[in-house]
């Protein structure tokens, strides 16, 4: 299992949020979001956004603090990284 959390640092809605991905497999991280609690529709092609006050709990459960620069590394090395695609306007 190798879950990974950046820190709580993205502003929206009010709140700040981390990214939540899994370097091995999609759905180990559904199943993990879903223990943790986190809504489906806060999937986003390739993590989850977590809210800040789920980040202890996600720590607690064995997600594994890193950078935001380590955690898109580590998801594209796992070959999992799903960009958003350029659509011109």
């Amino acid at each position: 299992m190798a879950l990974l959390i950046d820190p709580p640092a993205w502003p929206g809605r009010g709140r700040l949020w981390s990214h939540l991905v899994s370097d091995v497999s999609h759905a180990e991280l559904h199943e993990f979001a879903r223990e943790l609690g986190a809504p489906e529709r806060a999937f986003d092609r390739d993590h989850y956004d977590v809210p800040a006050d789920l980040y202890a709990l996600a720590l607690e459960r064995g997600a594994e603090p890193v950078s935001s620069r380590e955690l898109v590394l580590r998801l594209t090395r796992a070959g999992l990284r799903r960009r958003k695609r350029y659509s011109p306007r």
